[in-house]
Protein backbone atom coordinates (compact mmCIF):
# COMPACT_ATOMS: atom_id res chain seq x y z
CA UNK A 1 0.00 0.00 0.00
CA UNK A 2 1.17 3.52 -0.88
CA UNK A 3 2.43 5.99 1.89
CA UNK A 4 -1.14 8.44 0.24
CA UNK A 5 -2.85 5.15 0.21
CA UNK A 6 -2.25 4.44 4.14
CA UNK A 7 -2.75 8.00 5.05
CA UNK A 8 -6.45 7.84 3.38
CA UNK A 9 -7.06 4.52 4.42
CA UNK A 10 -6.27 5.79 8.06
CA UNK A 11 -8.53 9.17 7.55
CA UNK A 12 -11.78 7.11 6.44
CA UNK A 13 -11.39 4.90 9.71
CA UNK A 14 -14.37 5.43 12.12
CA UNK A 15 -12.37 4.37 15.20
CA UNK A 16 -9.62 2.89 17.15
CA UNK A 17 -8.82 0.18 19.26
CA UNK A 18 -5.75 -1.21 19.03
CA UNK A 19 -4.48 -0.75 21.94
CA UNK A 20 -1.17 -2.38 23.51
CA UNK A 21 -0.61 -2.34 27.88
CA UNK A 22 3.54 -1.87 27.85
CA UNK A 23 6.37 -0.97 30.43
CA UNK A 24 5.12 -3.61 32.73
CA UNK A 25 7.82 -4.41 35.57
CA UNK A 26 8.71 -6.95 37.80
CA UNK A 27 6.14 -6.02 40.78
CA UNK A 28 7.11 -6.47 44.58
CA UNK A 29 4.44 -6.95 47.19
CA UNK A 30 5.47 -3.26 48.85
CA UNK A 31 5.23 -1.63 45.00
CA UNK A 32 1.57 -0.03 44.05
CA UNK A 33 0.99 -0.37 40.20
CA UNK A 34 -0.22 2.67 38.10
CA UNK A 35 -2.14 2.31 34.93
CA UNK A 36 -1.47 5.67 31.96
CA UNK A 37 -3.53 5.41 29.14
CA UNK A 38 -1.57 7.36 26.10
CA UNK A 39 -4.99 8.23 23.20
CA UNK A 40 -2.78 9.30 19.94
CA UNK A 41 -4.18 9.90 16.66
CA UNK A 42 -2.90 7.64 14.02
CA UNK A 43 0.64 8.84 11.99
CA UNK A 44 3.31 11.01 14.14
CA UNK A 45 1.04 10.87 17.40
CA UNK A 46 0.76 7.13 17.24
CA UNK A 47 4.82 7.00 16.91
CA UNK A 48 5.77 9.74 19.62
CA UNK A 49 3.19 7.55 22.11
CA UNK A 50 5.24 4.31 21.34
CA UNK A 51 8.04 5.76 22.04
CA UNK A 52 6.93 7.25 25.36
CA UNK A 53 5.77 3.59 26.54
CA UNK A 54 8.69 2.79 26.29
CA UNK A 55 10.87 5.08 28.06
CA UNK A 56 8.04 6.45 30.47
CA UNK A 57 8.02 3.61 33.10
CA UNK A 58 11.56 4.00 33.76
CA UNK A 59 11.43 7.63 33.85
CA UNK A 60 8.20 8.20 35.48
CA UNK A 61 9.95 5.90 38.39
CA UNK A 62 12.86 7.39 38.73
CA UNK A 63 11.53 10.80 38.42
CA UNK A 64 7.67 11.33 39.84
CA UNK A 65 8.57 8.47 42.79
CA UNK A 66 9.84 4.76 43.45
CA UNK A 67 6.97 3.61 45.35
CA UNK A 68 4.49 2.60 42.21
CA UNK A 69 5.22 0.63 39.09
CA UNK A 70 3.83 2.16 36.03
CA UNK A 71 1.51 0.15 33.28
CA UNK A 72 1.34 2.42 29.56
CA UNK A 73 -1.37 1.28 27.87
CA UNK A 74 -1.71 2.91 23.85
CA UNK A 75 -4.88 3.45 22.03
CA UNK A 76 -4.74 4.56 18.98
CA UNK A 77 -8.08 6.82 18.51
CA UNK A 78 -8.86 8.41 14.95
CA UNK A 79 -12.22 9.71 16.56
CA UNK A 80 -10.35 11.91 19.46
CA UNK A 81 -7.74 12.54 16.91
CA UNK A 82 -10.18 14.20 14.59
CA UNK A 83 -11.12 16.73 17.05
CA UNK A 84 -9.63 20.33 17.47
CA UNK A 85 -11.34 22.20 20.81
CA UNK A 86 -8.86 21.53 23.54
CA UNK A 87 -12.06 21.23 25.74
CA UNK A 88 -13.49 18.37 23.63
CA UNK A 89 -10.46 16.42 23.77
CA UNK A 90 -10.06 16.64 26.89
CA UNK A 91 -13.62 15.03 27.74
CA UNK A 92 -13.19 12.63 25.09
CA UNK A 93 -10.18 11.16 27.03
CA UNK A 94 -11.91 10.73 30.37
CA UNK A 95 -14.54 9.06 28.73
CA UNK A 96 -11.56 6.67 27.38
CA UNK A 97 -9.88 6.36 31.08
CA UNK A 98 -13.24 5.14 32.14
CA UNK A 99 -13.65 2.56 29.55
CA UNK A 100 -10.58 1.29 29.97
CA UNK A 101 -10.08 1.69 33.41
CA UNK A 102 -6.60 3.88 33.47
CA UNK A 103 -5.65 5.65 36.45
CA UNK A 104 -4.44 8.91 34.30
CA UNK A 105 -4.61 9.48 30.68
CA UNK A 106 -2.94 11.89 27.99
CA UNK A 107 -4.14 12.36 25.05
CA UNK A 108 -1.34 13.42 21.81
CA UNK A 109 -2.46 16.07 19.14
CA UNK A 110 -0.60 17.30 16.68
CA UNK A 111 -2.71 19.80 16.23
CA UNK A 112 -1.48 23.25 18.20
CA UNK A 113 -3.51 24.65 20.54
CA UNK A 114 -3.57 28.82 21.37
CA UNK A 115 -5.01 29.79 24.49
CA UNK A 116 -4.92 33.52 25.97
CA UNK A 117 -1.79 34.45 23.83
CA UNK A 118 0.00 31.18 24.79
CA UNK A 119 1.78 28.55 23.23
CA UNK A 120 0.11 25.35 24.95
CA UNK A 121 2.84 22.56 25.32
CA UNK A 122 0.07 20.44 27.89
CA UNK A 123 -3.10 20.71 29.92
CA UNK A 124 -3.67 18.70 32.83
CA UNK A 125 -7.47 18.67 34.97
CA UNK A 126 -6.29 17.20 38.12
CA UNK A 127 -9.68 15.89 39.83
CA UNK A 128 -10.31 13.80 36.55
CA UNK A 129 -6.54 12.47 36.27
CA UNK A 130 -6.63 13.97 32.51
CA UNK A 131 -4.20 15.56 30.30
CA UNK A 132 -3.38 16.46 26.92
CA UNK A 133 0.59 17.36 25.05
CA UNK A 134 0.28 19.35 21.73
CA UNK A 135 3.03 18.28 19.32
CA UNK A 136 3.47 21.16 17.18
CA UNK A 137 4.84 23.13 20.46
CA UNK A 138 7.39 20.88 21.39
CA UNK A 139 9.41 21.83 17.74
CA UNK A 140 10.08 19.73 14.99
CA UNK A 141 13.54 19.23 16.63
CA UNK A 142 14.16 16.85 19.41
CA UNK A 143 10.59 16.85 19.21
CA UNK A 144 10.47 13.19 21.28
CA UNK A 145 12.67 14.17 24.31
CA UNK A 146 10.52 17.30 24.90
CA UNK A 147 7.69 15.19 24.68
CA UNK A 148 8.80 13.20 27.38
CA UNK A 149 9.45 16.38 29.57
CA UNK A 150 5.98 17.23 28.88
CA UNK A 151 4.96 13.86 30.18
CA UNK A 152 6.47 14.11 33.05
CA UNK A 153 5.42 17.32 33.67
CA UNK A 154 1.89 16.70 33.57
CA UNK A 155 2.03 13.07 35.27
CA UNK A 156 3.59 15.13 38.19
CA UNK A 157 0.61 17.19 38.36
CA UNK A 158 -1.81 14.80 38.23
CA UNK A 159 -0.20 12.66 41.14
CA UNK A 160 0.52 15.39 43.24
CA UNK A 161 -3.28 16.68 42.38
CA UNK A 162 -5.31 13.41 41.94
CA UNK A 163 -6.46 11.31 44.89
CA UNK A 164 -5.90 7.26 43.92
CA UNK A 165 -9.36 6.13 44.71
CA UNK A 166 -11.37 8.82 42.69
CA UNK A 167 -9.59 8.02 39.07
CA UNK A 168 -10.91 4.69 38.34
CA UNK A 169 -13.97 4.07 36.06
CA UNK A 170 -17.15 5.00 37.56
CA UNK A 171 -15.32 7.28 40.41
CA UNK A 172 -17.37 10.63 41.36
CA UNK A 173 -15.56 13.81 40.22
CA UNK A 174 -14.03 15.10 43.59
CA UNK A 175 -12.33 18.73 43.90
CA UNK A 176 -8.77 18.87 43.52
CA UNK A 177 -6.67 18.45 46.92
CA UNK A 178 -3.72 20.48 47.50
CA UNK A 179 -0.64 19.64 45.83
CA UNK A 180 1.09 17.30 47.68
CA UNK A 181 5.30 17.71 47.28
CA UNK A 182 6.71 16.15 44.06
CA UNK A 183 10.63 16.11 43.42
CA UNK A 184 11.41 17.84 40.47
CA UNK A 185 14.67 16.18 39.40
CA UNK A 186 16.90 17.62 36.07
CA UNK A 187 19.23 15.01 35.23
CA UNK A 188 17.59 14.18 32.01
CA UNK A 189 16.91 17.45 30.32
CA UNK A 190 19.63 20.00 31.85
CA UNK A 191 20.27 21.18 28.32
CA UNK A 192 16.31 21.35 27.34
CA UNK A 193 15.21 23.44 30.26
CA UNK A 194 17.54 26.36 28.89
CA UNK A 195 16.90 25.76 24.96
CA UNK A 196 13.11 24.97 25.36
CA UNK A 197 11.80 26.71 28.64
CA UNK A 198 8.48 25.22 29.59
CA UNK A 199 6.66 27.77 32.21
CA UNK A 200 4.13 26.52 34.40
CA UNK A 201 0.76 28.76 34.64
CA UNK A 202 -2.11 28.61 36.86
CA UNK A 203 -4.72 29.37 33.68
CA UNK A 204 -7.96 31.24 34.13
CA UNK A 205 -9.70 30.12 31.01
CA UNK A 206 -13.53 30.50 30.62
CA UNK A 207 -13.50 28.05 28.29
CA UNK A 208 -11.35 25.04 28.80
CA UNK A 209 -11.94 23.77 32.84
CA UNK A 210 -7.65 23.34 33.16
CA UNK A 211 -6.27 23.17 36.65
CA UNK A 212 -2.66 23.46 35.26
CA UNK A 213 -1.20 24.57 31.84
CA UNK A 214 2.15 23.95 30.58
CA UNK A 215 3.37 27.02 27.93
CA UNK A 216 6.26 27.67 25.49
CA UNK A 217 8.77 30.21 26.56
CA UNK A 218 10.07 32.79 26.22
CA UNK A 219 6.85 34.12 23.67
CA UNK A 220 9.13 34.33 20.52
CA UNK A 221 10.74 31.15 20.53
CA UNK A 222 7.21 29.40 20.85
CA UNK A 223 5.98 30.38 18.31
CA UNK A 224 8.84 29.82 16.15
CA UNK A 225 9.02 26.25 17.71
CA UNK A 226 5.07 25.72 17.35
CA UNK A 227 5.53 26.36 13.49
CA UNK A 228 8.46 23.81 13.10
CA UNK A 229 6.39 21.54 15.22
CA UNK A 230 3.49 22.08 12.82
CA UNK A 231 5.67 21.82 10.03
CA UNK A 232 7.34 18.34 11.41
CA UNK A 233 4.05 16.96 11.96
CA UNK A 234 2.86 17.51 8.69
CA UNK A 235 5.96 15.18 7.88
CA UNK A 236 6.98 16.46 4.23
CA UNK A 237 9.29 13.56 3.54
CA UNK A 238 6.10 11.22 2.69
CA UNK A 239 4.87 14.00 -0.17
CA UNK A 240 7.84 13.12 -2.26
CA UNK A 241 6.54 9.52 -3.23
CA UNK A 242 3.18 10.59 -3.89
CA UNK A 243 4.49 12.75 -6.59
CA UNK A 244 6.01 9.97 -8.96
CA UNK A 245 4.32 11.52 -12.08
CA UNK A 246 5.63 14.59 -11.40
CA UNK A 247 9.17 13.31 -10.74
CA UNK A 248 8.75 11.09 -14.42
CA UNK A 249 7.35 14.51 -16.40
CA UNK A 250 10.07 16.62 -14.78
CA UNK A 251 13.02 14.32 -15.86
CA UNK A 252 11.52 13.79 -19.34
CA UNK A 253 11.15 17.46 -19.79
CA UNK A 254 15.08 18.30 -18.65
CA UNK A 255 16.28 15.13 -20.61
CA UNK A 256 14.85 16.54 -23.58
CA UNK A 257 16.50 20.16 -23.48
CA UNK A 258 19.95 18.44 -23.07
CA UNK A 259 20.14 17.17 -26.35
CA UNK A 260 19.82 21.17 -27.62
CA UNK A 261 23.18 22.83 -27.38
CA UNK A 262 21.79 25.77 -26.32
CA UNK A 263 21.21 24.71 -22.53
CA UNK A 264 24.79 23.76 -22.95
CA UNK A 265 25.89 26.99 -23.78
CA UNK A 266 23.87 29.09 -20.93
CA UNK A 267 25.16 26.62 -17.95
CA UNK A 268 28.19 27.45 -19.21
CA UNK A 269 27.87 31.01 -19.69
CA UNK A 270 25.60 31.69 -16.33
CA UNK A 271 27.53 32.09 -13.45
CA UNK A 272 26.70 31.41 -9.64
CA UNK A 273 24.02 33.91 -8.51
CA UNK A 274 22.00 33.52 -11.84
CA UNK A 275 21.68 30.03 -10.84
CA UNK A 276 20.70 30.26 -7.70
CA UNK A 277 18.13 32.72 -8.32
CA UNK A 278 16.73 30.55 -11.24
CA UNK A 279 16.75 27.71 -8.19
CA UNK A 280 15.28 29.62 -5.83
CA UNK A 281 12.75 30.79 -8.81
CA UNK A 282 11.57 27.23 -9.77
CA UNK A 283 11.29 26.06 -6.39
CA UNK A 284 8.91 29.00 -5.13
CA UNK A 285 6.88 28.61 -8.51
CA UNK A 286 6.23 24.58 -8.02
CA UNK A 287 5.43 25.68 -4.37
CA UNK A 288 3.28 28.08 -5.42
CA UNK A 289 1.82 26.34 -8.10
CA UNK A 290 0.72 23.53 -5.92
CA UNK A 291 -1.25 25.75 -3.36
CA UNK A 292 -3.22 27.26 -5.90
CA UNK A 293 -4.27 24.04 -7.91
CA UNK A 294 -5.05 22.28 -4.92
CA UNK A 295 -6.89 24.82 -2.90
CA UNK A 296 -4.25 24.61 0.07
CA UNK A 297 -4.66 27.84 1.00
CA UNK A 298 -6.70 28.19 4.11
CA UNK A 299 -9.05 30.99 3.96
CA UNK A 300 -10.66 33.25 7.38
CA UNK A 301 -13.78 31.28 8.60
CA UNK A 302 -16.14 32.83 10.89
CA UNK A 303 -15.31 32.73 14.50
CA UNK A 304 -11.75 31.47 13.94
CA UNK A 305 -8.71 32.38 15.11
CA UNK A 306 -6.45 34.73 12.50
CA UNK A 307 -3.29 34.00 13.78
CA UNK A 308 -3.91 30.38 14.08
CA UNK A 309 -5.04 30.94 9.98
CA UNK A 310 -1.93 32.05 9.43
CA UNK A 311 0.14 29.48 11.35
CA UNK A 312 -1.10 26.90 9.01
CA UNK A 313 -0.87 28.35 5.74
CA UNK A 314 2.38 29.14 6.87
CA UNK A 315 3.18 26.03 7.44
CA UNK A 316 1.72 25.05 4.40
CA UNK A 317 4.21 27.08 2.61
CA UNK A 318 7.14 25.55 5.06
CA UNK A 319 6.22 21.56 4.20
CA UNK A 320 5.81 22.16 0.69
CA UNK A 321 9.15 24.16 0.74
CA UNK A 322 10.97 21.36 2.25
CA UNK A 323 8.92 18.86 0.42
CA UNK A 324 10.26 20.83 -3.25
CA UNK A 325 14.05 20.98 -1.82
CA UNK A 326 13.92 17.31 -1.43
CA UNK A 327 12.28 16.78 -4.79
CA UNK A 328 14.98 18.75 -6.53
CA UNK A 329 17.88 17.61 -5.18
CA UNK A 330 16.72 14.23 -6.13
CA UNK A 331 16.40 15.39 -9.70
CA UNK A 332 19.47 17.08 -9.77
CA UNK A 333 21.67 14.20 -8.75
CA UNK A 334 19.66 11.96 -11.39
CA UNK A 335 20.50 15.11 -14.28
CA UNK A 336 24.21 14.54 -12.86
CA UNK A 337 24.10 11.01 -13.76
CA UNK A 338 22.23 12.18 -17.07
CA UNK A 339 24.67 14.56 -18.02
CA UNK A 340 27.81 12.63 -17.36
CA UNK A 341 26.54 9.43 -18.88
CA UNK A 342 25.11 10.51 -22.18
CA UNK A 343 26.77 14.15 -22.85
CA UNK A 344 30.51 13.32 -24.51
CA UNK A 345 33.09 15.43 -23.53
CA UNK A 346 34.63 15.52 -26.54
CA UNK A 347 31.49 17.21 -28.04
CA UNK A 348 30.51 19.17 -24.64
CA UNK A 349 34.29 20.47 -25.23
CA UNK A 350 33.71 21.69 -28.91
CA UNK A 351 30.59 23.74 -28.04
CA UNK A 352 31.83 25.50 -25.33
CA UNK A 353 35.12 26.48 -26.94
CA UNK A 354 37.21 25.48 -23.71
CA UNK A 355 38.36 22.65 -21.78
CA UNK A 356 35.95 21.17 -19.47
CA UNK A 357 35.60 20.04 -15.94
CA UNK A 358 33.53 18.18 -13.85
CA UNK A 359 32.29 21.55 -12.66
CA UNK A 360 31.01 22.13 -15.80
CA UNK A 361 28.59 19.21 -16.19
CA UNK A 362 27.01 19.69 -12.61
CA UNK A 363 26.40 23.22 -13.94
CA UNK A 364 24.14 21.73 -16.92
CA UNK A 365 22.94 19.65 -14.59
CA UNK A 366 22.01 22.50 -12.51
CA UNK A 367 20.62 24.40 -15.47
CA UNK A 368 18.38 21.28 -16.57
CA UNK A 369 16.94 20.51 -12.72
CA UNK A 370 15.85 24.41 -12.62
CA UNK A 371 14.15 24.25 -16.23
CA UNK A 372 12.48 20.23 -14.99
CA UNK A 373 11.39 21.88 -11.82
CA UNK A 374 9.06 25.07 -13.81
CA UNK A 375 7.82 21.92 -15.69
CA UNK A 376 7.16 19.58 -12.49
CA UNK A 377 5.15 22.63 -11.16
CA UNK A 378 3.11 22.76 -13.95
CA UNK A 379 2.51 18.74 -14.24
CA UNK A 380 2.06 18.69 -10.51
CA UNK A 381 -1.66 20.24 -11.35
CA UNK A 382 -2.43 16.71 -12.97
CA UNK A 383 -2.37 15.40 -9.73
CA UNK A 384 -5.75 14.86 -7.65
CA UNK A 385 -6.40 17.12 -5.17
CA UNK A 386 -6.83 14.48 -2.73
CA UNK A 387 -3.68 13.02 -3.59
CA UNK A 388 -1.85 15.99 -2.69
CA UNK A 389 -3.88 16.97 0.27
CA UNK A 390 -3.20 13.45 2.10
CA UNK A 391 0.41 13.62 0.95
CA UNK A 392 1.04 17.16 2.55
CA UNK A 393 -1.02 17.33 5.64
CA UNK A 394 -1.13 14.93 8.93
CA UNK A 395 -4.00 13.40 9.90
CA UNK A 396 -5.84 15.55 12.67
CA UNK A 397 -5.53 18.48 9.79
CA UNK A 398 -6.25 16.37 7.15
CA UNK A 399 -9.64 16.23 9.36
CA UNK A 400 -9.55 19.34 10.92
CA UNK A 401 -9.63 20.78 7.12
CA UNK A 402 -12.35 18.19 6.09
CA UNK A 403 -14.82 19.32 8.77
CA UNK A 404 -14.27 23.28 7.62
CA UNK A 405 -14.88 22.14 3.79
CA UNK A 406 -18.54 20.40 5.21
CA UNK A 407 -18.72 23.50 7.76
CA UNK A 408 -19.02 25.95 4.26
CA UNK A 409 -20.57 23.32 1.81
Amino acid sequence: MSEVESRKSLVDEPSGQSGARRGSQQKTPDTATTVLGLLPAPELPEKVAAHLAQILPGLLRSEVGESSDWDIEVVCDPLTGGMGDPAEILEEAEKRKHQHGWDFVISITDLPILRQDHVVVADAVLNKGVGTISLPATGGILMHRRTERAAVYVLKELVSGTPRSDNRAGGAPKRSQPRKHVTWRTGRWPLLRYLAPIRRIVPHDPQVAVDVRFVAAPRLHAWLRLLEGMVRANQPWTIFPAFKSVVAVAFATGAYGLIFPTLWQLSDTYGPIRLVALMATSMAAMVFWLIIAHDLWEKQRAGGSPMLMRLYNAATVLTLGVAVVFYYNVLLALFVIAVVLFVPPDLLESRLGHPIAMLDYVKLAWLATSVATIAGALGSGLESDETVRNATYGYRQLQRRKAAREETA
